[in-house]
């Protein structure tokens, strides 16, 4: 029999979190696994914008330059300082090597020098995690309930976990191929769009007709696995069919849009449907996605919780939500802990 361990259950603790996987160099301050007291994200997005992608060596050195600053900010936005704090939470991995480096060096200083315990955090459980943090000041929502089914889809990774309890994660199905954010970053390249790829093509597909092109679906029957390498292909040989003639951006967007929209959330709610969960937490990149939000909130079957947009991008509250559960069941980590750029989550 699986017991479910409730909130009121756990130790109070503060935590001071720090997210550099990729191109963001954030901190937070979260109360108790929940209560947001402060956030600062400082983003590259302008910066990698020219180079069409993150350019790994270049967020790296960008890091560096934010990250005091960045924990500064955060503590004085919190009014805290570091004897407040009770744990310092840090993203381990998965993510690029260089900028990971330079956000666990940072926490692992803090650790040491306030003689404070230190957390490794899964950037992807970070995801699935931002899914019980609230703003302070605001009546707190209920939190998720196990068991449940959560969806993964950023830049990354698409992949699909049942959780039974906190901390507790078994991977049913993950993407053979491209993730569904790459399938983005991809498509809008195909299609003359600007970087980041998501909100261009969710941009571009708002006047398109989500029916113009009968792009594939790849169901893998028998599976939760994902594919979206075919659709990609789908999409250049029509771009291709063109030759040289104007594309019409809008129908290919909104129909390559739709296609994923439509297996991300068919897949999900039928193996929400096969485990018997209580409901679906959707995190990553891609959930700020508004029709895939809107898909998943119209349909009635089952209670969905999708985090705010400004908590579907990376952020250090997630971080510190994770952390939080880690630090209150006693997983602390050793300062000798090293990056885990490939870092799975189950």
């Amino acid at each position: 029999m699986v017991i479910i361990i409730s909130m009121t259950d756990l130790k109070p603790a503060r935590i001071l979190a720090i997210e550099t996987s990729c191109d963001e160099t954030a901190a937070a301050v979260l109360e108790n696994g929940r209560v947001l007291l402060a956030s600062t994200v400082a983003s590259q997005m302008d910066i990698h914008a020219r180079y069409g992608g993150v350019y790994p060596e270049v967020a790296a050195r960008q890091h560096v330059l934010s990250i005091l600053p960045v924990i500064k900010q955060t503590l004085a936005q919190a009014h805290f300082v570091l004897s407040d704090i009770n744990a310092i939470a840090a993203t381990r991995g998965p993510g690029l090597a260089g900028s990971l480096v330079v956000g666990l060096n940072a926490a692992k200083g803090l650790a040491l020098g306030a003689g404070l315990p230190l957390v490794g955090v899964n950037h992807l459980e970070g995801h699935i995690y931002s899914a019980w943090v609230y703003d302070a000041g605001n009546n707190p929502p209920l939190e998720p309930q196990f068991p449940l089914i959560a969806l993964l889809v950023s830049g990354g990774h698409t992949e699909l976990n049942l959780m039974d309890n906190h901390l507790s994660y078994k991977r049913l199905g993950a993407t053979l191929d491209d993730a569904a954010g790459e399938a983005f970053d991809k498509v809008a390249r195909l299609l003359g769009l600007p970087y980041p790829g998501g909100p261009s093509v969710q941009k571009a597909a708002e006047g398109g007709n989500p029916t113009a092109f009968k792009f594939p679906r790849a169901w893998l029957e028998g599976t939760w696995n994902f594919s979206f390498s075919g659709l990609k292909t789908a999409v250049l040989k029509e771009v291709k069919k063109m030759d040289g003639r104007p594309l019409p951006v809008s129908d290919l967007a909104a129909s390559f849009q739709a296609a994923v929209v439509n297996v991300l959330v068919i897949k999900t709610v039928n193996a929400a449907r096969e485990y018997k969960v209580k409901q679906i937490v959707v995190g990553g990149g891609v959930s700020a996605n508004l029709p895939l939000r809107n898909a998943f909130l119209e349909q009635t079957e089952f209670p969905v919780n999708i985090p705010r947009l400004s908590l579907c991008t990376d952020n250090a509250s997630m971080i510190a939500a994770a952390g939080y559960f880690r630090y209150a069941f006693g997983h602390t980590d050793r300062l000798e802990i090293d990056i885990l750029p490939t870092w799975p989550l189950s």
